[in-house]
Order: structure tokens, then C-alpha cells, then sequence
């Protein structure tokens, strides 16, 4: 483990407040600097600020995490990617959560209004009213909760990756790359989304990767959207299956809910484990006091590919 890695986990894993998001910025800018990379901030929508290291309008290749953290939630955001149908099942279960409160106050209110001597149209009201406050309080608990305390994997392992990545990055090779704090990915997507819309010339055939939740899990499983399918044998080769890390390069049947889906040439990274009867590659813990499985192991291996798919793409262009 770094020292930088050391000092976000002990000092910046809350990113979710406006002085703790200005408190971590002002440590990239910092790392940034006293490593020679140019370091600017861009507004978006809803409050976003995107920090970007290095000359993005003319790296060949973008590597981005998004730093904001999500409130704690009583219930892990659980997510195969490449099973569908199960992640859906479950994104199910989650809104009938959110639901039952209002649901629950809908069914039984009315009746206890009207045995206390309340007409029975004022009690609909009432409950009606009632029933949207609960739905309202769910989703603040969403989008507003308590910081999670504990952010290891979500997103404080991106995040990282990218911290060391940088640092590490040979000198003849920082012109080449550019790196991506991207704001607001829990409340929907908000940051990645302003920088899309606002570099959309600029992003048409660069290849993005994007690490979001990559230390709890030895299968890495890279998410290709559609643009970033001729770069899928640089990638197989810039981070090799090894004995700690099987590796996975997908360019199709897989869906990762993160910020490389707004991008023509995304590329989703990811850690994920594996169920042991039916091999179903999955995240849990994610969202909860739980997320405290870092795996030290997993940023070096992706930082040094970072490196070396840089490379390739350098002599590639040559």
C-alpha cells in the first residue's frame, strides 16, 4: 500500500459533504503538482465539480474514477454484471423496499383515521399525504443519508488507482494520459454526464477507462461499450491474467452501472467475486458498513496496466 493510498483511506475515505469533496481536491491538486501534470476543475450540472490531472485535449487515453461517496444504507447494492436478470431481480426488491413504507401507511392509516372519529375522505387525504412524505424521506435517505464511513472499495479503491497511476506514470508518458475525478456518480451520473456533453468532439475515439470499485475481488472484469471494441487485445495484453488475477475482457453480455456508460469509448473496470456453485461473478458489501475490503494487490496490478496500455497506445501511433 502507498503512502498516498495510505493518507485517502486515514484522512479523505468521506468524500460526500462540499468541505470534504474541497478537502480531497485540494489533496489531488497537491499529488498533481508536485508530480509536474497541469490540474484544473470544471463545473457541470446539479453542483458537479470534475477534477482532471494532466492535458486532457490531447491524451491519448482518459483514466477516470468518480470521488464522491453515497450515504449509508441498510442494504448492500448488489450487482452482477454479467447476469442480468438477477440484478434486476434485485433492483426489484429494492424499490418494493422503498415502497412498502408508503405502501404499509396507504393500506392501514385510512381505517385507524376513520375509527378515531375522522371522515373517512379527510382520512384518504391525510394518509395520501402521509404515504408521499414516507416516499419523499426514502429517497432523501438515498441522496442525502448519512455518509457512509467506510467507503474501501466504493469508490475509494478508483480513486486510488488513479492517485498511483499517476505517480507512477513514466515522464515520457504523462503527455499521453490524462486523469478524471468525476463528481456526483451516486446521485445519477451527474459529473461524467456534464463532461460528455461538453467534449463530445473530443471523445469520439479515445479510449476511457474508468475504475469504480476494484479492491474487493480477484476476477477484474473490463466492460466494453460498443466504441472501445478495437482496443480489446491492447487491454487483453496491458493487464495479463496472472496467479492472484483472473481477468476478463468483455465486449458484449455484460452491463456495469457506472460513468464509462456515458462515453462512446468506455470501458468499465470492476473487481468482482465469484458465487462457488453456479460461477456468478458479483459485488456485494457496496453502500454499507461493510465496504471496508481493500485489496492492495488489486490497485498496484491495475495501476501497472494503466502503464503499460499507455505504452501501447504510444507505439501504436508511432
Amino acid at each position: 500500500m502507498t503512502q498516498t493510498t495510505q493518507t485517502v483511506l486515514e484522512q479523505y475515505q468521506i468524500r460526500k459533504s462540499k468541505k470534504q469533496k474541497r478537502a480531497f481536491a485540494a489533496y489531488v491538486r497537491q499529488i498533481a503538482e508536485q508530480n509536474g501534470y497541469a490540474y484544473r476543475e470544471e463545473k457541470g450540472a446539479f453542483g458537479a465539480i470534475n477534477l482532471i490531472v494532466g492535458d486532457d485535449q490531447s491524451a491519448k487515453v482518459l483514466y477516470t474514477a468518480h470521488y464522491d461517496t453515497c450515504a449509508r444504507l441498510p442494504f448492500p447494492n448488489f450487482i452482477t454484471p454479467k447476469c442480468f436478470v438477477i440484478y434486476l431481480l434485485y433492483q426489484i426488491l429494492l424499490t418494493a423496499a422503498m415502497l412498502l413504507p408508503a405502501a404499509l401507511i396507504l393500506t392501514f392509516l385510512p381505517e385507524l383515521l376513520v375509527l378515531v372519529g375522522i371522515p373517512s375522505g379527510t382520512a384518504i387525504i391525510i394518509s395520501g399525504l402521509a404515504a408521499y412524505a414516507a416516499l419523499i424521506a426514502m429517497l432523501l435517505l438515498l441522496l442525502c443519508g448519512p455518509a457512509n464511513k467506510v467507503t474501501a472499495n466504493d469508490n475509494t479503491s478508483g480513486v486510488t488507482v488513479l492517485l498511483d497511476a499517476l505517480q507512477e506514470m513514466p515522464k515520457e508518458l504523462q503527455g499521453e494520459v490524462a486523469f478524471i475525478f468525476f463528481d456526483l456518480e451516486e446521485a445519477g451520473l451527474f459529473g461524467s454526464a456534464g463532461y460528455a456533453s461538453k467534449h463530445k468532439k473530443l471523445l469520439t475515439n479515445r479510449p476511457l477507462l474508468n475504475f469504480d470499485c476494484v479492491s474487493d475481488g480477484n476476477h477484474l472484469l473490463f466492460a466494453l461499450r460498443r466504441g472501445a471494441h478495437p482496443y480489446a487485445q491492447q487491454l487483453t495484453e496491458a493487464f495479463p491474467v496472472t496467479d492472484v488475477h483472473d481477468r476478463e475482457v468483455a465486449e458484449r453480455g455484460v452491463f456495469y452501472p457506472s460513468d464509462q456508460a456515458n462515453f462512446k469509448c468506455g470501458v468499465g473496470v470492476a473487481a468482482l467475486k465469484k458465487s462457488r456453485r453456479l460461477g456468478i461473478l458479483y459485488m456485494n458489501r457496496i453502500h454499507t458498513k461493510r465496504d471496508t475490503v481493500y485489496q492492495s494487490e488489486n490497485i498496484s496490478y491495475l495501476c501497472q496496466g494503466c502503464i503499460r496500455f499507455a505504452q501501447s497506445l504510444t507505439q501504436s501511433k508511432e
